[in-house]
C-alpha cells in the first residue's frame, strides 16, 4: 500500500468523554505514601488530574505533532503510522527510530529535528538523515490491531518491508530503545545485508523474552545476572519492571479492563513507570514536562490503544525465534551502544563486546530509559559519531 498523507485529528467527543471521566473518578484511599513506597501518591496523581482536565491543551500539542509530515500506510494487512521527514544535506541516510513502551512516536520529538537538519542545529549538514518514525503495531496511530502474533522480532521483519518496499531504501539504519531496542537487535541480526548500522540505548540478547519464564527480567540484558554479591542490586533493579512485565505478560486483557475505562488508572500505571525507570532523582517532572507526560497519556487514551501495547509483551513470549547465523558476533552490523546510568543494570557490559560487531559505546551520566526524551543531545551526538564512520 502506498503510504498516505496523515493528520493527526481527535475528535472532540473523544475529548469531552476523557474529561466526563476525569470528573467521575472514584478515588481509593491513600495514606502513608509520600515516598512512593506503596505506588503513585495519591496528592500527585490528583495534581495531574487536575492539570489534565483544565490547563491541558490538547489541540496545542495536536498541532506541533502535525508540524511533522505523518503518514499512514498498510505492511502485511497491518496499519502503521510513521513520520517521515526528508533529511537536509548532501547524502542523507534513511534511519527508522523505534520507541517503547510507555513511550510513543512523541519521545522522539527532539532528536527529528537535528538528525533531519544538522545544520540548522550546530552540526554538519553531512550527518543528515532522512528519518522514519513509526509507531509499533498496535500501538497510537498503528491501530486498530485486530491480528495476534505481532511482537518485536516479527516487527522487524515489517520494518524490513517498510523501508523496502513501502518507502523504496534498499538499505538503511536503525536505532531504538526499549522494544526499539529489540527491533532494532533483531534487524541486526536477521537483516545485516540491509542494514548500515545500528544504535541502540538499552542492550538487549534476542530473544530476550522466550525462555520458560518469560516474566521473569533476572536475565534481561545478559551480565552477571547469577552473581551473588550483586543480588541486592538485582532485586533493587528487578522491582523496576518486575510489576509490568509479568502483568503484560500473563494478564494484558484483564489489566485493560481497567485502563481502558480509567484515565486516572491509565495516567498512574504509566507515570509510575516515568517515575521508576526515568531520571528522576524523586522528581518525575525532572526529566519530563507534564506537557510532555500528558501529551503521552493522551495518546493512549485517545486512540484506544493501551490493550494491543501491553499485548506486545505476551506476544513477546509467544513468538518463535530461529537464529540466522551460529557464533560470535550474534549481531554482524555495526553497533554503537548508549548507556545511561540510571537505566543501566547491575551487570557488566563486557558481554556486548562479542555479541555486536561493536564499533562505539558510551556511558552517560544524565538521563535514563527514556533516553531520547530525557537526553536528547547525547543521543543525536552518539547518533551522528557513528553513522559518520559508515556514510
Amino acid at each position: 500500500m502506498k503510504p498516505e498523507k496523515f493528520q493527526i485529528k481527535i475528535p472532540q467527543s473523544k475529548l469531552d468523554d476523557l474529561h466526563r471521566r476525569i470528573d467521575q473518578m472514584n478515588w481509593p484511599h491513600d495514606f502513608d505514601n509520600a515516598d512512593w513506597q506503596y505506588g503513585v501518591p495519591q496528592g500527585l496523581l490528583k495534581d495531574f488530574a487536575q492539570t489534565w482536565r483544565h490547563d491541558f491543551d490538547w489541540r496545542a500539542q495536536e498541532a506541533k505533532m502535525n508540524a511533522f509530515a505523518h503518514y499512514r500506510t498498510e505492511v502485511d494487512g497491518l496499519p502503521i503510522h510513521f513520520i517521515h521527514e526528508r533529511g537536509r544535506g548532501p547524502n542523507p541516510i534513511p534511519l527508522v527510530l523505534t520507541h517503547g513502551w510507555p513511550w510513543t512516536f512523541w519521545d522522539l520529538k527532539d532528536v527529528i529535528p537535528a538528525l533531519v537538519d544538522p545544520a540548522a542545529h550546530g552540526g554538519d549538514p553531512a550527518d543528515s538523515f532522512d528519518v522514519i518514525v513509526p509507531s509499533l503495531p498496535g500501538f497510537i496511530f498503528s491501530t486498530p490491531l485486530a491480528r495476534t502474533g505481532i511482537g518485536p522480532l516479527r516487527t522487524a521483519d515489517l520494518w524490513v518491508r517498510l523501508m523496502k518496499e513501502n518507502l523504496g531504501y534498499e538499505r538503511f539504519a536503525a536505532q531504538g530503545g526499549d522494544w526499539g531496542a529489540l527491533v532494532t537487535t533483531q534487524l541486526g541480526h536477521q537483516y545485516p545485508e540491509s542494514l548500515i548500522g545500528i544504535h541502540l540505548t538499552n542492550a538487549f540478547m534476542v530473544p530476550a523474552f522466550n525462555g520458560d519464564r518469560p516474566w521473569s527480567i533476572v536475565s534481561v540484558g545478559g551480565g552477571d545476572g547469577d552473581d551473588p554479591d550483586r543480588l541486592p542490586e538485582q532485586i533493587d533493579y528487578q522491582k523496576r519492571f518486575a510489576s509490568h512485565i509479568a502483568t503484560h505478560v500473563l494478564h494484558p486483557q484483564t489489566l485493560s479492563y481497567g485502563l481502558h475505562d480509567s484515565p486516572i488508572g491509565l495516567l498512574a500505571w504509566m507515570l509510575e513507570k516515568r517515575f521508576t525507570w526515568g531520571d528522576s532523582r524523586g522528581d518525575v517532572e525532572r526529566r519530563f514536562t507534564r506537557e510532555h507526560l500528558l501529551t503521552t497519556m493522551s495518546l493512549y487514551w485517545l486512540t484506544d490503544s493501551f490493550v494491543t501495547s501491553a499485548r506486545f509483551y505476551a506476544e513477546a513470549a509467544n513468538e518463535k525465534w530461529t537464529p540466522a547465523r551460529q557464533g560470535m558476533p550474534q549481531i554482524p552490523t555495526p553497533t554503537a551502544l548508549s548507556f545511561f546510568e540510571h537505566d543501566m543494570g547491575p551487570g557488566s557490559t563486557d558481554w556486548t563486546r562479542d555479541y555486536y560487531d561493536l564499533r562505539q559505546l558510551r556511558v552517560h551520566k544524565d538521563g535514563g530509559h527514556f533516553a531520547p526524551a530525557e537526553n536528547p543531545k547525547a543521543v543525536i551526538q552518539d547518533i551522528r559519531d557513528h553513522f559518520r564512520t559508515l556514510r
